[in-house]
C-alpha cells in the first residue's frame, strides 16, 4: 500500500491542501498525518490560524475518509490541560472544540488515536519503545502487536505525559530499542530533522518544523511509504 504522510503541521493549513493534491497526483492509497496540529512560533494569538488549520485537518479527513491520525503532544495537551512550548492560553476551548469535529467526522472514531499500523509498519507522533511496552503491558501480550497497540490507545494522561510515551519519544536521542526494531517499520515525527532520515527500521519526517525565526528547519516533503517494500522517498 502507498501511504502518505502529513508530517508534524504547527499551524500550516497549506499541508493539507498540498497533501491533498498530492494525493491525486500520485494516487497514494491512504494518508497519516502525524498531526501537532496546533502551536507554532508566536503564534500564540492568532485564533484564527487556529481555526483555519483544524479546519483545512477536517476538510482533508472529509475528503479522503480512511485517513489516520496520530495524536501529537501538542494536540493532547489542550484535552489534558497542560502547558506546553507554544500553548496559547486562549485557544483551549477552541484546540478541544476542533478535535472534537475532527474525531466525529471519521467513520472510526478509533482512526484517531496514538498509535496505528499498516501491514508491518508502526505510525505514531513519537514512537512506541520496547520499554514503554515492557512498563505496561502484560509479559502475555508483549509479543502480539495488535494487543499493544489496543491497549495502549487507550490510555491516558497518566500512561502518556512521559518521555517514553508514544507522543513523548525521540527515539533518535534517547537509548534503547523500539519496540520489535527486528520486525516492524516505525514512522515518526516529533523531532525536527533537515531531512527525511531512515536509520534502520525508523524513519523521522518532522520536516514542516520552523526555527523560532520562522526559518524552515527541513525540506518541507511529504513522506511516501510503501508499506509492504518499505521503500520511502520524499515528495513536494
Amino acid at each position: 500500500m502507498k501511504v502518505l504522510i502529513i508530517p508534524d503541521v504547527h499551524l500550516k493549513p497549506g499541508m493539507f491542501r498540498r497533501a491533498s493534491e498530492l494525493m491525486k497526483q500520485i494516487k497514494a492509497d491512504r494518508a497519516v498525518c502525524l498531526m501537532d496540529i496546533a502551536d507554532d512560533w508566536r503564534r500564540q494569538y492568532d485564533l484564527d490560524l487556529y481555526i483555519r488549520t483544524y479546519d483545512a485537518a477536517t476538510a482533508f479527513a472529509e475528503e479522503y475518509p480512511d485517513t489516520l491520525w496520530c495524536y501529537g503532544n501538542h494536540d493532547v495537551c489542550y484535552l489534558w490541560n497542560q502547558r506546553e512550548t507554544g500553548y496559547s492560553k486562549i485557544a483551549p476551548w477552541t484546540v478541544c472544540e476542533k478535535l472534537r469535529i475532527l474525531r466525529e467526522s471519521l467513520p472510526d472514531e478509533g482512526q484517531l488515536a496514538y498509535l496505528h499500523r499498516i501491514d508491518n509498519v508502526l505510525f505514531s507522533h513519537g514512537g512506541l519503545a520496547d520499554e514503554f511496552v515492557r512498563q505496561y503491558i502484560p509479559e502475555e501480550d508483549c509479543d502480539d502487536t495488535d494487543k499493544v497497540l489496543e491497549r495502549i490507545n487507550g490510555f491516558g494522561y497518566e500512561e502518556m505525559w512521559q518521555d517514553l510515551s508514544p507522543i513523548w519519544y525521540r527515539p533518535r536521542y534517547y537509548e534503547g530499542k523500539m519496540y520489535k526494531s527486528g520486525e516492524l517499520l516505525q514512522v515518526v515525527g516529533h523531532t525536527p530533522v533537515e531531512g527525511i532520515v531512515r536509520e534502520g527500521n525508523l524513519i523521522s519526517c518532522d520536516v514542516f518544523s520552523t526555527y523560532s525565526s520562522g526559518e524552515p528547519i527541513g525540506t518541507q516533503e511529504f513522506p511516501l511509504i510503501d508499506t509492504e517494500t518499505w521503500d520511502c522517498r520524499g515528495i513536494r
